[in-house]
Formats: structure tokens, C-alpha cells, sequence
């Protein structure tokens, strides 16, 4: 578990380029990447480590030297990199821009409160970096140090040298890298603490906006890139988007391609996966206790009610997509936006399918059989009976009528004297409706859905349903996975979970034809 814990700069000198201060303190409440948090006393032992910029793979100093203050905080002192980023940093923290320490903890051990706060009781820090803002009010950088002409000690004031700490304890657990350089006083006044400072982390804009963003960046990731895999980090474990392990973006892409409408899942309820295990259950009732009509002094006979577990099974769905490196490294970024586009589209196809098998396994067929093609008369009479045989079986309405393409076409055609049934221009006695540029619609009072997973005018080309006899469970979010293959070739896996729980398998009447 990675922990990032920010604190504040609270001085700044210009002089050796070391940037001090405060970089945890214990037994103080504060928030994290991991949310609310507090530190035990003694759970991090000070080490040599990195300084960072922002929590990315640029480091910008090292370890000078890291002291514990009693059994309070930990203060460190950092050297600074005469680099471009460096020189920068220094600035930005004397001009108090970017004044912040957060630490960077792998978490050993670790106890949750009541309230939900995490209490750290041992960890290992592994690296410290400078933000613009802190999560922690105590703890603050006190001092930067640069090396600037101008701010010689004879130019500085009484007031512009820094203060020292009144009052601090430092205990003789102490790492230091190098000896401290010799440390001429600074023109700069001490940037001191903000008491106002927001308790939140603010950390660089991450480019991972869409879905296919996320997929460029994971690749990269994959191949050594450090700021991509900061930002693939920093996607997946942001609690406001779930996503890909994917990104949200890409569930709402599954559910609402408008040419793979989804139509044997759509005409029936739905729910939400349950998180764990390839089978669960759902109660039913069997039997039902009897009430009936009885006379004075007459005995009364119970009849207990009595339930069973259906057994659902859970799916996977996978599909995958083979790039070679150089179409990775060489692409326009409009390829992944098609690769996953076809990705998901064939996933919304393929758990269609299985759930449309499902329901024609489970579904009454129909009595009595009708000529292929069905008429216009017949489709009256088969309809009418549907909704009679659901209602008959499960004590609920029909509710859709899901067909293939192949009787959609037939419906279409429906006429009165070469006028059209089901797409008058003028309805004034029109069954229904139904369009050519629709897969929607109705007929005979029952929304109409056309299914691809369904074919020809035969037996189960069509069916009457009851949307609650069939529940489609299914995992919020498909899982996006990248790797190498033997050949160098990169495998990309997406996969998703799902159910179909036949509830009442007589809530669905199928057409048979004669």
C-alpha cells in the first residue's frame, strides 16, 4: 500500500540550496490518498530517500539529513539538484508556490478505527516529495537555502534572517547522506505557516481522460515509463473514477452503442453483480400458505410456505486485441479509440447472445404452431396467447415482444389492402408501430425489440416476456488489461462479468412454427 502524506514549508533561505522542514508528524490526524489517517508513535524510522517533484519519477534532491523531533515528527533537510526543475523548485518554495513535503510510505502494518481512519503502526518510507499543497497543517518545510548574489549577509536585515526553532528536541536518530554545508544567513524573510491551509493534496493534472488515453499510458507504463505508470496509479485509485480497472467512460461506452442495442437485456430487468464468487443465490418461494373460506368452529388446516435458492452461474467475457510495438509506438491515438470501440462492441454482442440463449432454454413454447411466415391475423392470436400464458404462470403482465430481424422485416410488411399495420403515416387504426429506421417500437400494446441474436421466422424467432420472470446481473465495470506477448507484440485483454437469472422461466412464451 502506497501512502502519500503531504506537510508545509514554513521558511525559506537562499544560500547552500537545501530546502528543511517537517515531513510527518504522529498521532496527528490528517487525510491521504487512502483517505483519513494517523501515524503511531515510532511507525517510520528515518531514511535516506529521494525528493521528488509532485509525487512523479523527477527528482529533484536527496537526503541531507533526516531527524527524529522526540517522539513528535520527523524533520529532514534536503539538498537540491542544480537542475532546471531544481532551480525551479527553489523558487517556487521561497515565493511560497510550492511549499509542501508528502511523504511516499509502503505500509507493513496497519489497524482500522472505528470511524474508518487508518492507523499506520509500522512502514518504510520510500520517498518525500515537494507539492503545492499540504494534508497535514504541522507539518511544513522551515527552510530553503539557494545561492543567490543578491542576498548576501550584509544585505540582509534583522528582521529577514531566519528564525530558529524555539523550544525543539532532536533526538540522536539521525541519517545524514553528506555534512551539512556551511550556511551564510539569507536576505530572505522565512515563508511561515499558513493556518488556513487546506487538508487535501494537489497533485499534477494527470493527461488520462479518456478511455483511450488510458490504454496509450498503460502501455507505456508497461514499458518502463514512470510518469505513465504515476498516472495509471493515480486512474485506478481515485475512488471518483472506478474505472477501467478501467475508467468509467468505458462502462457508459458498453451500455450505449447505439448500433449494438442490447435488446434480450434491455427488455428485461437488471441488477448489480455481486462482487465475489462464479455462482450466487436468490431466494424463491414454492409453495404459498393457503387462506380459505371457513365456517364457524370449522378446523383450520395449515399449509406452511415454502422457498428454495435458485442458483445463478456468473460468466466471464473476454475479447482481446494483438499490436504489434511499432503500430503502438507509431499510431495516431484514433486506432485505440477504435480498438476499443470494437472491443466493447463486441462485448455488448456477445453477453446479448448468451442471455438471449438463456431465455429461449427457460421459455413455454408456444400452443398452437403457425404457419412461417406469421400473418398479420396470427400475430394477433400468438401475442394474445403469450400474454395469457405469462400472466397464467407468473401472475404478472407481458410486458415486450423481442423478434429477429427476419420478423421485423414481416411485421413491416404487415398491410390492410396494401396499407401498412404496424408504419400508417396516418395511425387513426394502426396495431402498433414498428419503423425501418428503429429497432424499437410497439405492437399490440407491448414495447417491440428487435434482437440480433435472434434469426429467421421460425421456431424462436420471437417471444412474449415478462421483464421480472429474467434479471441480467452484470459487473459495473470491464477490466482492461495490457502485456507483453514472446514475440514482442502487446496483448490487450478486456473482460467483464455476468449473469442471467431465470427467476420464472414461464414468463417468457416462444414462438414455434408449424
Amino acid at each position: 500500500m502506497k501512502l502519500t502524506m503531504p506537510m508545509q514549508i514554513t521558511a525559506a533561505d537562499s544560500d547552500a540550496r537545501t530546502i528543511s522542514g517537517r515531513i510527518v508528524a504522529f498521532n496527528e490526524p490528517a487525510n491521504a490518498s487512502t483517505g483519513k489517517v494517523i501515524f503511531n508513535k515510532g511507525s517510520i524510522e528515518p531514511k535516506k530517500v529521494f525528493l521528488n517533484l509532485e509525487h512523479t519519477s523527477q527528482r529533484i534532491g536527496k537526503t541531507l539529513s533526516m531527524t527524529m523531533d522526540g517522539d513528535r515528527a520527523i524533520n529532514a533537510s534536503f539538498k537540491i539538484s542544480a537542475t532546471t526543475a531544481g532551480n525551479d523548485a527553489i523558487i517556487e518554495a521561497m515565493d511560497g508556490l510550492r511549499d509542501g513535503f508528502s511523504i511516499e510510505l509502503a505500509v507493513n502494518d496497519y489497524e482500522m478505527q472505528k470511524d474508518g481512519t487508518m492507523k499506520v503502526l509500522s512502514g518504510e518510507l520510500t520517498g518525500v516529495a515537494l507539492v503545492s499543497e499540504p494534508a497535514v497543517r504541522s507539518a511544513r518545510v522551515s527552510d530553503v537555502a539557494a545561492s543567490e548574489d543578491e542576498n548576501s549577509e550584509s544585505g540582509a536585515s534583522e528582521t529577514e534572517k531566519p528564525t530558529e526553532n524555539e523550544g525543539e528536541k532532536v533526538s540522536d536518530k539521525t541519517v545524514t547522506d553528506a555534512p551539512a554545508e556551511p550556511t551564510v544567513e539569507a536576505a530572505q524573510a522565512p515563508i511561515h505557516a499558513n493556518t488556513n491551509t487546506p487538508v487535501f493534496t494537489t497533485r499534477l493534472r494527470s493527461p488520462i481522460t479518456t478511455p483511450e488515453s488510458y490504454l496509450a499510458h498503460s502501455i507505456k507504463a508497461m514499458r518502463g515509463d514512470l510518469d505513465s505508470r504515476d498516472f495509471v496509479h493515480a486512474a485506478n485509485s481515485t475512488t471518483d473514477n472506478p474505472g477501467l480497472i478501467p475508467t468509467r467512460q468505458l462502462t457508459e461506452v458498453v451500455n450505449g452503442l447505439a448500433d449494438n442495442v442490447r435488446a434480450s437485456i434491455d427488455s428485461i430487468s437488471t441488477g448489480a453483480l455481486p462482487n465475489a464468487g462464479m455462482v450466487f443465490q436468490i431466494p424463491k418461494i414454492t409453495v404459498l400458505p393457503e387462506v380459505a373460506q371457513i365456517d364457524e368452529l370449522d378446523p383450520v388446516t395449515p399449509t406452511n410456505m415454502e422457498s428454495e435458492f435458485i442458483n445463478v452461474d456468473v460468466k466471464s467475457f473476454k475479447g482481446s486485441q494483438v499490436m504489434s510495438v511499432e503500430l503502438a509506438d507509431r499510431s495516431d491515438p484514433i486506432f485505440l479509440q477504435e480498438a476499443l470501440r470494437n472491443l466493447t462492441s463486441q462485448y455488448a454482442r456477445a453477453t446479448n447472445e448468451y442471455n438471449s440463449g438463456v431465455i429461449l432454454t427457460g421459455s413455454t413454447s408456444g400452443s398452437p404452431t403457425y404457419a412461417s411466415p406469421i400473418s398479420a391475423v396470427n400475430i394477433l392470436k400468438w401475442i394474445s396467447d403469450g400474454a395469457v400464458s405469462v400472466y397464467a404462470n407468473t401472475f404478472r403482465f407481458a410486458d415486450a415482444v423481442v423478434v429477429s430481424p427476419a420478423q421485423w422485416g414481416v411485421i413491416m410488411s404487415m398491410s390492410v389492402d396494401g396499407r401498412p399495420i404496424y408504419n400508417a403515416l396516418q395511425p387513426s387504426n394502426a396495431a402498433g408501430n414498428a419503423q425501418p429506421r428503429s429497432l424499437r417500437g410497439s405492437i399490440n400494446g407491448l414495447d417491440l425489440w428487435v434482437d440480433t441474436a435472434l434469426s429467421g421466422t421460425g421456431d424462436g424467432s420471437m417471444y412474449v416476456i415478462n421483464r421480472d420472470s429474467y434479471t441480467w446481473y452484470e459487473s459495473p465495470t470491464l477490466q482492461l488489461r495490457t502485456n507483453y506477448i514472446e514475440d514482442g507484440s502487446i496483448g490487450i485483454l478486456l473482460y467483464g462479468f455476468g449473469a442471467t437469472a431465470t427467476k420464472i422461466a414461464a414468463g417468457a412464451y416462444n414462438f414455434q412454427a408449424t
